[in-house]
């Protein structure tokens, strides 16, 4: 057990503290120290380097080479792997979305929202994609990315205009930016169905997404494509990447109509 709170409460409660210092690393996969895992967290520094101290004993994060930062080590990689395995949903998802990497030699990620950020819950790649490789249990910005800012436009409008309050309170005096970065892109989405961004994770990679309503709940998701590359053209890309991308999206909505998407 991760901690020391005695108790069903205190066992929850420290699973949970546990939870979002991994939720920290993002899609970056960037390597962070405590005190950077506090300004994330909003946890403090004692709780903080209690966690990183058993999380690095349990095998869930590791020591950057040299240094004494953290990274993510396999533990975390495992459970989504299992995740992936274990639900229908993601076992029928899987073909398409390995079909359309293939097809636009992309990666694919099929993301849920996790506490104001994108978590990805299925993802493939294409066989001549040698960067960009991320994969299930990825956490990325809702806020700056194509497939934070497609699924954030599939919602309702009063569910929509929470979740931009709270990234716009969270990105402080950038909130004013943040707001009219998701704007762009709900105009290009209603313009033409999806979204581009580029540079929202990682400099020099872009996104292309759009929102899918999947399983019999329709389950609101992201669904994007992405790349790394020198100078990429986003508009020549969204061209390029929008038909099949859009095809991929009603073609899983089909498949997955019968699914239970809570599984």
């Amino acid at each position: 057990m991760i901690g020391s709170p005695r108790g069903t409460d205190g066992a929850l409660l420290t699973v949970d503290r546990g939870m979002q210092v991994l939720r920290a690393f993002r899609g970056d996969r960037a390597a962070l120290s405590n005190a950077e895992l506090v300004r994330r967290t909003g946890l403090p520094k004692a709780t903080v380097s209690r966690l990183t101290s058993t999380l690095l004993q349990i095998g869930f994060l590791r020591h950057r080479s040299g240094g004494r930062e953290f990274e993510l080590a396999t533990g975390p990689i495992g459970i989504g792997h299992a995740f992936e395995a274990s639900s229908d949903l993601l076992q029928a998802a899987g073909p398409h979305l390995q079909r359309l990497a293939d097809t636009l030699n992309v990666s694919v990620a099929l993301a849920v929202e996790d506490r104001l950020e994108m978590l990805y819950v299925g993802y493939r790649v294409g066989p001549q994609v040698a960067t960009l490789r991320m994969g299930v249990g990825s956490v990325l910005s809702l806020a700056s990315t194509s497939i934070g800012h497609a699924y954030l436009w599939g919602l309702p409008p009063s569910q929509r205009q929470g979740l931009i309050d709270a990234l716009r309170d969270r990105a402080g005096t950038q909130g004013d930016v943040v707001e009219a970065g998701i704007r762009r892109s709900f105009a290009e989405l209603e313009a033409g169905g999806v979204c581009g961004v580029l540079g929202g994770h990682t400099a020099g990679a872009y996104g292309i997404a759009l929102p899918v309503w999947l399983g019999r709940e329709r389950a609101p998701m992201g669904l994007s494509c992405g790349k790394a590359g020198l100078r990429p053209d986003l508009a020549a890309e969204r061209r390029r990447i929008a038909p099949a991308l859009k095809q991929a999206a009603r073609d899983l909505e089909v498949a997955l109509a019968g699914i239970d998407a809570r599984h």
